[in-house]
């Protein structure tokens, strides 16, 4: 199977890009140094769509925006492009999807499974990995055990039994317990992920055409930019809010907070503007 980064050359790339510099094989400790590496180096982002551009998911175009042209992207482009570097390591991993649950009433309706994550098998068991979650990305693994809290380098997460089937992720934030999303065991295939791919770069109700959705960590904070708002949570502190005022101010956020390189978009700051003309 073709996969973003499978090749030796094209995994010698990303582990570059991700500030990897060597794996010692399919093993938990290189997992957690991919998986680190991967959220703080790549930020999750969705200016293709706020373009009007299209998201491609193949091998080919996943290594050259987020690899070779310095960009990032949402779950799918995000966990695609992991889940071909794991392979060439060896890893033996399966695509999983969810319907998120973040954000959301307790009474709605179930969402779609409109979000990626990884199931890693290693020799200490199912783990799970996902460097696709905006401003709760996990920087680190977990193990595929319910009811058991588990230490990132940034929060405490947990999996807990569904009602029916599955589980639900949730992430201690703010003292209280969040749920994240939903998902069980069902392998996916990437023709799974195009659909929900096409409407969030299509659909009316997208919230992904509407705004910019930005983050990244840092090892003792995140970063988050919803618009105009950015956003730095502190894991031993306050939050820092503060409006940006331009699509120039937005633009330099995106490159230095963010480390976007914005440089193959050359219309950013026009449809930047939209924002501003919105409030």
């Amino acid at each position: 199977m073709s996969t973003a980064a499978a090749t030796d050359t094209g995994l010698a790339a990303y582990l570059d890009r991700i500030g990897v510099a060597s794996v010692t094989g399919p093993d938990l400790p290189s997992l957690r140094r991919i998986v680190a590496g991967h959220a703080r180096s790549i930020a999750f982002e969705n200016l293709d769509a706020f373009t009007g551009r299209e998201v491609a998911l193949d091998p080919d175009a996943l290594s050259a925006k987020l690899v070779r042209g310095g960009r990032g992207g949402w779950c799918f482009e995000q966990n695609l492009l992991l889940r071909g570097a794991l392979d060439a390591v060896g890893y033996r991993t399966t695509s999983l999807a969810a319907r998120v649950l973040w954000s959301r009433p307790a009474e709605a309706p179930p969402s779609p499974r409109s979000h990626m994550l990884l199931r890693v098998d290693l020799p200490e068991g199912p783990h799970l990995v996902d460097v696709g979650f905006g401003g709760l990305t996990l920087t680190g693994v977990l193990a595929l055990k319910p009811e058991v809290e588990q230490a990132t380098p940034h929060e405490t997460f947990r999996l807990l039994p569904a009602e029916r089937s599955g589980y639900v992720v949730q992430a201690r934030v703010g003292g209280e317990w969040r749920p994240l999303y939903w998902f069980d065991l069902t392998e996916q295939l990437v023709a799974d992920y195009e659909v929900s791919n096409w409407y969030l770069c299509h659909h009316p109700r997208s919230h992904f055409l509407s705004g910019i959705m930005v983050a990244r960590p840092d090892p003792d904070r995140r970063y988050a930019l919803s618009s105009t708002s950015l956003a730095v949570h502190h894991l031993d502190g306050p939050t820092e809010r503060r409006s940006l005022e331009s699509p120039a101010e937005i633009r330099e956020e995106l490159e230095e907070t963010f480390l976007i390189d914005t440089s193959g978009l050359p219309d950013l700051e026009a449809a930047l503007a939209r924002l501003f003309r919105d409030r």
